[in-house]
């Protein structure tokens, strides 16, 4: 796991070995522009744990919190740098359609620039694009 962790792109973010801006920095999460925006603002929330997919969450306090902050994050900011936006979009690309194994969120205050790029963003049944809300539902604890 050690090799996955030091190679994955995500996690040399956090240990600030890039020369990415953060948006916001706490001791869970991590946010910053996407590199291939998709949406007039899009924004990545990730953990600073390494947690491959959305997969690897399970119904269970910590990952549903850590989720919820996760989601927060990424409202805080849209809110903040993107008020005009009358639609907003926040969630997860499941595998084998996520281009990154380290979980996160992608925020969007829309439209999608270009067009055409929505197509990445829509839920394909078990596949594709999971809302955050949907998720959240799905690891909710009992």
């Amino acid at each position: 796991m050690a090799g996955a962790v030091s190679s994955c792109i995500f996690c040399q973010i956090v240990h600030n070995s890039t020369s990415t801006t953060l948006l916001h920095s706490d001791d869970k999460v991590l946010a910053f522009q996407d590199i291939k925006p998709a949406a007039f603002r899009h924004y990545l929330v990730i953990p600073v744990e390494h947690i491959s997919t959305v997969r690897n969450l399970r119904r269970r306090e910590e990952d549903y919190t850590l989720v919820n902050h996760m989601l927060n994050v990424g409202q805080m900011l849209l809110h903040r740098d993107a008020p005009q936006s009358k639609q907003y979009r926040f969630g997860f690309h499941r595998p084998p359609l996520n281009s990154v194994n380290h979980l996160h969120l992608h925020c969007l205050a829309l439209p999608f620039k270009p067009r055409w790029k929505r197509i990445k963003y829509l839920s394909l049944g078990p596949l594709g694009f999971i809302e955050a809300e949907k998720l959240l539902e799905k690891i909710k604890p009992t």
